[in-house]
């Protein structure tokens, strides 16, 4: 080590230790020994990947995108009548979430009205062909879900869900 470095060995002569872990925090990782392809995070980022262009390819015999299928049956299970709330479930900024309702505007599945009792705010509702179309999404859903879940039996199902459910409130008390 050079005579002016700032970084000092440990008592062993190792490294010094670094800080990886929050107190209370599991300590399944090392900041010194990080390798991104094991990382809970990536792999669900991956299977997350999949999914989407998994759920992209389903969509398109209905002529939409991945994306576009959210709105619609966020609308359709009465999630949400505005564009600001839309956007605040789907994550998205409300000018992304405008231009999407545009687009599904466009394709005749859904119409914009002002609504009765504060002309700033505009509502939002399926269309006939939108509705017919929402009810057949789930079906889409359901088999891009189960071929990813081929292979598992109902109790790894429930404790993946289980599991799933715990780390989102893990990330939740964080």
């Amino acid at each position: 080590m050079a005579a002016n470095s700032t970084k000092r060995a440990a008592p062993s002569g190792r490294a010094p230790k670094s800080k990886s872990v929050r107190a209370g925090g599991a300590d399944f990782y090392r900041g010194d020994d990080y390798r991104i392809s094991d990382s809970v995070g990536y792999l669900l980022k991956q299977v997350r990947n999949g999914l989407d262009r998994a759920v992209d390819a389903e969509m398109d015999e209905h002529d939409l995108t991945g994306v576009q299928w959210g709105p619609l049956l966020m609308l359709h299970l009465d999630m949400g009548t505005t564009a600001a709330e839309l956007a605040r479930i789907a994550c998205v900024d409300t000018g992304a979430m405008t231009r999407m309702l545009d687009r599904l505007e466009a394709k005749g599945l859904l119409q914009r009205s002002p609504c009765p009792n504060d002309r700033r705010v505009v509502q939002l509702e399926l269309t006939p062909a939108g509705a017919r179309l929402c009810r057949q999404i789930p079906f889409g859903l359901a088999r891009v879900n189960n071929a990813m879940l081929r292979g598992f039996s109902r109790a790894e199902f429930e404790m993946l869900k289980d599991f799933l459910r715990r780390l989102l409130s893990n990330l939740e008390s964080r």
